[in-house]
C-alpha cells in the first residue's frame, strides 16, 4: 500500500513538473513575448535576458551547494568537537567570491551597457526608415503616418502595417495621460509622456502580426489598451499605403450616398470620427476611413466581425465600461445599413 501511494505521489509530481514546463516553453513563444525576438533590436533584448537568466541559475546552484556543503561542514565540526576555525582560509574564501561576484556584476553591466547602445542607434536614410507618430489615448491608439510627400501622409488607428526589412521610427507621445509604447517581439518599452515626444525604433525581420500593448498603467481599461503590427513584403505596403491615401468615398458626381452613409452621418458618427472623403471630419475618436480592413476593435478587445461592431456600436460601455464612446440605438434595419457601409470601408 505504501509504495503505491509513493508511485501514485511521484507520478503526480512527475505530471505537475511536466505541466510546469509546457506551459513555460509556451509562454517563449507568440504573438507578444519579448523572448520570440523577430527582430535585431527584440534579438539584443532576448539575449540579454537569457543571460541574465543564465547567470542567475548558476549563481543560485551555485550559493546552494555551498550552503549545503558550510552545514555539513559545520555539522561535521560539532560532532567531532573541534572549535578552531581557519581563518586565513576563511578570508581567502571570501575574498574569492567577492572577486567573482564583482567580475559577474562588471560583465553583465557591459553587456547591459552594450544592448543599450545596439537598440538606440538611430536608423541611417539608406536604410530608408517609416516615420509613425503614436499618441496614446484613453484607451486607444492615434497612429499618424509621416510620409514623404505630405500628400501620402495619413492617419490610423489601433493598428499599423510595416514592411519587412525596413526601419519603422516611432516619435510616441499622449495626448492625456502617460502610457507607455511596447511591441515585445520587436523592441522594448518607451513612455508616452503628454507634452513630450520619445523616439524608438524597430524593424520586423520576417512577416506576421505582432500584438502591442500598453505597458503603463492609464486607468480602467488599461488592460484592453492593445494594438497589431502587422509585417508584410514591401510590394504589399505599398498597395496599402496606396489604398489607404485615396478617400472612402468612391461615388460618382451626383450619386446619392448609400443608405449605411447616411445613417453614419445622420447617428452624429461624424461628430466623433473621421471618414476621409466624406462628410465626417471628427477627431475625438479613431480614424475609420479603413476600418473593415482592421483584425480587431477597441483597441485590440475583440475581433473585427459583424456581430462584435454591431454591439460595441448599440452598447460600448458594456464590452468596455469607462470608455468615452456612447451607446448609439438604432433600430435593426438601420443597423444593419450602417454595418454594411462599415464593412466596405477597406
Amino acid at each position: 500500500m505504501d509504495r503505491r501511494r509513493t508511485r501514485g505521489s511521484m507520478s503526480g509530481r512527475r505530471g505537475l513538473l511536466l505541466a510546469w514546463l509546457a506551459c513555460s516553453a509556451a509562454g517563449c513563444a507568440g504573438i507578444q513575448s519579448a523572448t520570440d525576438a523577430r527582430g535585431p533590436q527584440a534579438a539584443e533584448i532576448a539575449w540579454l535576458w537569457w543571460l541574465f537568466l543564465g547567470v542567475s541559475v548558476v549563481v543560485w546552484i551555485a550559493v546552494v551547494v555551498g550552503a549545503g556543503l558550510a552545514l555539513f561542514r559545520r555539522n561535521r565540526i560539532v560532532y567531532e568537537g573541534h572549535d578552531e576555525i581557519d581563518e586565513p582560509g576563511k578570508t581567502r574564501v571570501i575574498v574569492i567570491l567577492t572577486a567573482i561576484s564583482g567580475v559577474i556584476l562588471f560583465v553583465l553591466l557591459v553587456a547591459s551597457v552594450h544592448v543599450g547602445t545596439v537598440t538606440t542607434r538611430r536608423p541611417t536614410p539608406e536604410q530608408r526608415p517609416i516615420t509613425i507618430e503614436a499618441i496614446g489615448r484613453q484607451w486607444w491608439w492615434d497612429f499618424r503616418y509621416e510620409n514623404e510627400p505630405a500628400s501620402r501622409s495619413f492617419r490610423t488607428a489601433n493598428e499599423i502595417r510595416i514592411p519587412v526589412g525596413r526601419p519603422v521610427i516611432i516619435k510616441a507621445t499622449s495626448f492625456d495621460v502617460i502610457h507607455s509604447f511596447w511591441v515585445p517581439n520587436l523592441h522594448g518599452k518607451i513612455d508616452m509622456v503628454p507634452g513630450r515626444t520619445n523616439v524608438i525604433w524597430f524593424q520586423a525581420d520576417e512577416p506576421g502580426v505582432y500584438r502591442g500593448q500598453c505597458a503603463e498603467f492609464c486607468g480602467l481599461q488599461h488592460a484592453k489598451m492593445a494594438f497589431m503590427v502587422v509585417a508584410e513584403p514591401e510590394e504589399q505596403y505599398n498597395a496599402w499605403v496606396e489604398a489607404y491615401t485615396r478617400p472612402a468615398d468612391h461615388r460618382p458626381m451626383g450619386e446619392a450616398r448609400s443608405p449605411g452613409e447616411q445613417v453614419f452621418l445622420e447617428a452624429q458618427c461624424s461628430l466623433c470620427h473621421t471618414v476621409r472623403g466624406t462628410g465626417a471630419w471628427g477627431q475625438v475618436g479613431p480614424d475609420l476611413t479603413r476600418i473593415g480592413s482592421r483584425r480587431t476593435l477597441a483597441a485590440g478587445t475583440m475581433p473585427n466581425t459583424r456581430g462584435h461592431m454591431g454591439g460595441w456600436i448599440l452598447d460600448p460601455q458594456h464590452i468596455k465600461p469607462g470608455n468615452f464612446m456612447p451607446p448609439t440605438p438604432l433600430d435593426p434595419e438601420r443597423l444593419q445599413a450602417l454595418l454594411d457601409y462599415l464593412e466596405s470601408l477597406k
